[in-house]
């Protein structure tokens, strides 16, 4: 782990208080200058560059005066707003990404629309080890990743954009080291909309690609891959790879596991490298892409995954996270593979593992 991430400056017990009470009324906050950016009233501030008064924006917005007063006060106390001595109110830098910066806007929609009302549920799921959360969306679900096909569209949207935001970075950075050794066969575990297996079978013509994945999400990977009359390289296999008596075909050059392992817990990412070891030949390549929150260029960007692992503990699985490193590399050696290379920095936040049986 990096020896300067989170690391704190001391405070006096003034400070200390105050910082206690921000995160005492942070989900109050939070709500609030969501709504300033779904109503318009960071737009207007934005488009207002010598500041413009509350007046002005309840006209604008047909809104109440009340509203945007209270609003604009919580966003003044939270320094996403600035007042000027004439009381006219400007987006302060905060505030101009949380309106503008894609990575911000995917980051607070994921947070409103998956997990906010589970939230509420996170002390009974870290007793439980299940995603109490989750009931929110319906009873019928063990995991999130169950729930995802049948969700509103709103509630998918977001978690699908959230998703793809990160891994669109990493794919283009990933495809030249994936095929530097030539393969000819390749297994996307945990396919989910089949994006990688698209994009990696446009990237290399040879490639043949078989797609794992939960059959109800199963199903949106090939209509995707049909819609780019891709279907004679890229086939499917239905699996639930939390049930331990499915085993892997043989024959396969590369497994590839994007943004996967951390929706497991470690016992059954031992087991399902365990798995994926017993159908590897000795020149079969594991390619592991994962967020390992210590292993990141800035505190934002550990801070933004460490606290996504509350995401899995309330809603997506119960026993999962954003894993440290030398957790993933244990159970990668626990289940009998060996990591040969580790490329970090990929693309906005991601480490890619290269692994391999032992030699013999």
């Amino acid at each position: 782990m990096k020896k300067d991430l989170f690391k704190h400056k001391p405070l006096t017990a003034y400070d200390a208080i105050y910082e206690a009470q921000k995160i005492a009324y942070a989900p109050l906050v939070f709500q609030a200058v969501r709504t300033m950016r779904e109503l318009g009233i960071l737009s207007q501030l934005d488009e207002h560059k010598a500041g413009v008064s509350a007046n002005e924006v309840a006209e604008k917005l047909k809104l109440s005066l009340y509203a945007v007063e209270i609003l604009l006060e919580s966003g003044l106390s939270c320094g996403v707003v600035d007042i000027d001595k004439d009381e006219l109110y400007h987006l302060s830098k905060t505030g101009f990404y949380l309106l503008h910066d894609e990575m911000t806007r995917n980051n607070m929609d994921y947070n409103h629309y998956i997990c906010y009302r589970g939230m509420y549920h996170l002390d009974e799921a870290c007793k439980r080890g299940k995603p109490a959360g989750l009931r929110v969306f319906g009873e019928q679900w063990e995991t999130l990743y169950q729930a995802l096909p049948h969700l509103p569209e709103d509630i998918k949207n977001s978690w699908y954009a959230f998703d793809h935001f990160y891994s669109d970075s990493a794919y283009p950075v990933v495809l030249p080291i994936i095929f530097e050794p030539g393969p000819k066969t390749m297994m996307d575990v945990g396919a989910n909309i089949g994006k990688f297996s698209i994009l990696a079978a446009k990237y290399n013509p040879d490639i043949h690609i078989t797609m794992v994945d939960l059959p109800d999400q199963l199903q949106n990977a090939i209509n995707n891959v049909s819609e780019a009359n891709l279907t004679e390289r890229i086939d499917s296999l239905a699996m639930d790879l939390l049930d331990r008596t499915q085993r892997f075909p043989r024959g396969i050059d590369a497994f590839w596991l994007s943004q996967f392992l951390s929706c497991f817990g470690k016992q059954d990412i031992i087991n399902i490298l365990q798995r994926i070891a017993s159908a590897m030949g000795d020149n079969t390549r594991l390619y592991i892409l994962e967020t390992c929150w210590d292993r990141q260029q800035h505190e934002a960007s550990a801070y933004s995954l460490v606290n996504t692992s509350l995401y899995f503990t309330a809603m997506a699985s119960g026993n999962s996270r954003m894993y440290h490193s030398d957790v993933l590399i244990k159970c990668i050696n626990a289940a009998g593979l060996d990591v040969g290379k580790i490329h970090d920095n990929i693309g906005i936040c991601h480490t890619l593992f290269e692994c391999s049986k032992p030699a013999a």
